[in-house]
Formats: C-alpha cells, sequence, structure tokens
C-alpha cells in the first residue's frame, strides 16, 4: 500500500500540470501567426491583443480574461493568439510595407497596431481577422471572460456574418 501513494501523487501532479497547461493561452508574434495562416490549408482567424506595458486595464484583462480556463481553451482551438505592444519599437514586414515605431516625444506608437485600431489608440482593444488576413474588427476596452467569451464566439464562429451584434447579444442576454 506505501508503494502505491508516491505513485498515486505523481500521477496525480502529472495530470494537474497537464491540465492547467492546456488551460493557458498559447501566444506568439504576428509573423508567426501570418506564417501559419500562409502555410495552413485550413488557417485559423487571428486574433490580436494589443496592449502597452502601462495599461493598467491591459494587465487586468491578461490577469482576469486571458487566464481564464474557458477562454484559454476557446481561443486556442479558435485563433492564432497574438501579444502586440502599441508602443513596440521592431520593425514588422507585412504585405511588402514595413511598419515601424514611430516617435512622438517621450512616447510613441507602432504603425501596424495603429492600422489595426483604424487610428484609434486606446487599450487595450482586442482585434478580430479572418482567415484571409482581412479586418473583421477592433474591439476596445476590457472585458470580464463572460463577456469577452461572448464577443470571441460572435467572430469566432462567425456569427458576425448572418446576425447583427444587436441581435445576438439580446439573445445570449436573455
Amino acid at each position: 500500500m506505501k508503494t502505491k501513494t508516491p505513485v498515486l501523487i505523481i500521477a496525480l501532479t502529472f495530470l494537474f500540470v497537464l491540465s492547467t497547461e492546456a488551460q493557458e493561452i498559447k501566444w506568439m508574434s504576428w509573423s508567426e501567426a501570418i506564417e501559419k495562416t500562409d502555410a495552413e490549408e485550413n488557417p485559423k482567424k487571428i486574433f490580436v491583443d494589443i496592449y502597452t506595458d502601462w495599461c493598467g486595464w491591459c494587465k487586468k484583462m491578461d490577469k482576469n480574461t486571458f487566464n481564464d480556463p474557458e477562454v484559454a481553451t476557446y481561443m486556442n482551438k479558435t485563433f492564432y493568439m497574438v501579444k502586440m505592444n502599441a508602443e513596440g519599437k521592431e520593425d514588422i514586414v507585412y504585405k511588402d510595407r514595413t511598419y515601424k515605431y514611430i516617435s512622438q516625444g517621450k512616447k510613441g506608437y507602432h504603425e501596424l497596431a495603429a492600422a489595426l485600431l483604424q487610428g484609434r489608440m486606446s487599450f487595450p482593444t482586442v482585434v478580430f481577422i479572418n482567415e484571409q488576413q482581412q479586418l473583421i474588427s477592433p474591439v476596445p476596452g476590457y472585458m470580464k471572460p463572460e463577456g469577452f467569451l461572448k464577443i470571441a464566439k460572435y467572430f469566432g464562429d462567425d456569427i458576425y456574418k448572418t446576425t447583427s451584434w444587436t441581435d445576438y447579444d439580446a439573445e445570449k442576454s436573455k
């Protein structure tokens, strides 16, 4: 009986580690997501979390929303998950154009983040992009897991193609 206890503890620990690992979002760079979209026969949509290092609501969304197991599971299954610093200084080449950091005094912004946000630089903002790398919609503001998942499924499950947000939201709010 004594020899079975350590084996059971090790097995349970291993299962716990596997289950928690499966519940974490697998973030990648913009370039990695584009490469996957270009290379795969049936690519996923792209999700971009645009943040800044100084944004408190961005950090809260990371901690509370993106760490939610249900959110992480759905997002990993449906999207290539990209994290993009709106003030990142590295050049990004996309569709034969180089997007750069634009300095404005002590601060600045990245051109690709500005393009994805359609010039509305508020943080956090998440961006949904379809499998053909076309912008579906940016969605600004902090969201709790339940509200975020409703929006993510609206775009991720292609509901936006046949149902207005107003009708979808009203139906889901019943």
